[in-house]
């Protein structure tokens, strides 16, 4: 359960950066604020990896 909730958020957390870094430096493919998208994806992709990470010690 716990494992797969961190994948979800991980790959949430990649799309978010990849979204908001393109808006910011290139085209916005969203009408969402790239700012918004990239600082969201990041917190995702840490909480993601930080599951994945204490999930696998046990």
């Amino acid at each position: 359960m716990i494992k797969g909730l961190a994948f979800v958020l991980t790959i949430f957390g990649i799309a978010g950066l990849l979204l908001g870094v393109t808006g910011i430096f290139g085209k916005n493919y969203t009408e969402f604020s790239p700012w918004a998208l990239a600082i969201l994806g990041l917190i995702f992709f840490s909480s993601g990896i930080g599951l994945l990470k204490s999930s696998g010690k046990q």
